[in-house]
């Protein structure tokens, strides 16, 4: 029942939102900058963690308890930590007072249920992820990504840093990308699409159905399995291109260069486009041909086998 107040009107109990931000906001009055913190909250087992920090350190571990906990050292400069359930989201923003965004560094260790999907963001901060099952979007500016998935999606994205993903042989979609960075992914299995402009890709020991690569002036390099029926596309302008196939493969190949040399281990020989300008081109078919290769470089060579 509710209790009265003394003009006789019902005093309503608080809810759970609002013990929820209760809990919040203490714990962003007891963060203050150069300040050690160890911050708990309970956790739904499949919700979704949302992480934002503008520079320093985010290293996340799944663990087998229901909670969310925050471990981290708080830079100069910073006003807050914002650290707040709702329903099944929790957030965690590192807010960094106005005019201080210079020198501030902040490292977070994060704790959170295995079954969590995570939303990572940084500027200059650099991403580690272990042991989390659920989605995982991850996303820095001039920091470096480096995350294992096991078999739920997962997009990666930094402009200035390394992308790094270990699979678990599971099927997935992965999304990597990267502008000045090189991309390595293993043990992937399902889909993957991985970027680069100036920066290397690299996707070996796995399998795929659906693969699209593409550099600028990147190297790529390609040692997996493509399924019946399965897609590889791979564009590079001025990247070396090395593919090797694990495992028999059956499908029809389209290869392309124009100041390029293809060197094929298997399949005919590559011929000329045209005798009065560069460029050579490899059309075969490979066992059923239920699968489609299609390469393009433009300065680049490509090396092509199989295993």
């Amino acid at each position: 029942m509710h209790g009265r107040r003394e003009d006789g009107t019902d005093m309503k109990r608080p809810t759970m939102r609002t013990l929820t931000l209760t809990v919040f906001c203490l714990c962003a009055a007891g963060a203050l900058a150069d300040e050690e913190i160890d911050r708990t909250l309970d956790a739904d087992a499949k919700g979704t963690v949302t992480i934002s920090n503008t520079a320093g350190m985010i290293d996340v571990q799944g663990w087998s308890r229901n909670e969310v906990n925050v471990i981290g050292d708080i830079g100069r400069g910073v006003e807050e930590l914002f650290f707040e359930r709702n329903g099944d989201d929790i957030t965690i923003q590192v807010k960094v007072s106005r005019g201080h965004h210079r020198g501030v560094s902040t490292d977070l260790e994060v704790r959170v249920p295995q079954g969590s999907s995570l939303k990572v963001s940084g500027v200059s901060a650099d991403i580690e992820v272990k042991d989390v099952l659920g989605t995982q979007q991850l996303s820095s500016v001039s920091g470096d990504v480096v995350s294992e998935a096991a078999g739920a999606d997962v997009e990666i994205e930094t402009v200035s840093g390394d992308v790094e993903l270990q699979g678990d042989d599971q099927e997935m979609v992965a999304e990597l990308s990267s502008v000045s960075g090189d991309v390595e992914a293993q043990n992937l299995v399902g889909e993957v699409t991985a970027n680069s402009v100036s920066g290397d890709v690299y996707l070996i020991e796995s399998t795929f159905n659906r693969a699209r690569i593409h550099t600028t002036s990147g190297e790529i390099v390609f040692h997996a399995r493509l399924l019946d029926s399965g897609r590889l596309s791979v564009e590079t302008i001025n990247g070396d291109v090395d593919v090797v196939f694990e495992d028999d493969v059956s499908a029809r190949f389209d290869i392309e260069s124009f100041n390029g040399r293809i060197d094929n281990c298997f399949g005919p020989e590559p011929v000329r486009t045209s005798q009065y300008a560069p460029g050579t081109e490899l059309k075969f078919t490979e066992g059923s041909g239920s699968g489609r290769v299609s390469i393009k470089t433009l300065n680049g060579d490509l090396q092509m086998c199989n295993d």
